[in-house]
């Protein structure tokens, strides 16, 4: 297994819609083991494909940070069928280290995908599992958290990326602000 490079924005493939998977073969179960990795050594609770440059609709999830295997999840071809409820809550992305957004979502999700055999399979989600689930099917579908926040919310972000892109700092693998908020 290999840590893959976390793509930042504003890399034009987190904006590009991804490519439906059609072949469930080794290569792709490599991908799914590399985005596992880097998504706990990042750390996260999900990561998707167009956030380690490759353009298909794949993502992982673990709401428990590697506590539960159980909750060890790979959904390729995401859809969510259905959402109910609303959550408020605190939301941040790999793609985006150190900025963190209230952002409202289902409370409740029910997402159809398959598995890196092609078998297709259901997740009715709840509270932190329905908001992963919607980020990173987002991110299959080219949609970013950004975009789910207010306007002014969203120029200030760009702006603060605009800010930290010419200083060097988002280039660098961790930010201090991602370093002081993991203490």
């Amino acid at each position: 297994m290999a840590v893959l490079k976390i793509v930042k924005y504003p890399d034009p493939v987190l904006e590009t819609l991804g490519e439906r998977v059609t072949e469930f073969n080794d290569e792709l179960k490599k991908l799914v083991e590399d985005m596992f990795e880097t998504m706990y050594a990042a750390p996260g609770v999900g990561l998707a494909a167009p956030q380690v440059g490759v353009s298909k609709r794949v993502f992982v999830m673990d709401c428990s940070g590697g506590r539960d295997p159980a909750q060890k999840i790979a959904m390729i071809n995401p859809e969510v069928l259905r959402t109910e409820g609303d959550q408020t809550g605190e939301e941040g992305c790999l793609s985006f280290p150190g900025i963190f957004f209230h952002v409202k979502r289902a409370l409740r999700a029910v997402v159809r995908a398959q598995d890196v055999n092609g078998n297709e399979f259901e997740i009715d989600g709840l509270e932190l599992t329905a908001r992963c689930m919607l980020h990173e099917t987002d991110h299959c579908d080219g949609i970013l958290f950004i975009e789910r926040t207010t306007p002014l919310k969203r120029q200030m972000a760009k702006r603060q990326i605009k800010k930290r892109i010419k200083s060097g700092e988002w280039d660098e693998e961790r930010t201090k602000d991602e370093a002081r908020r993991m203490k």
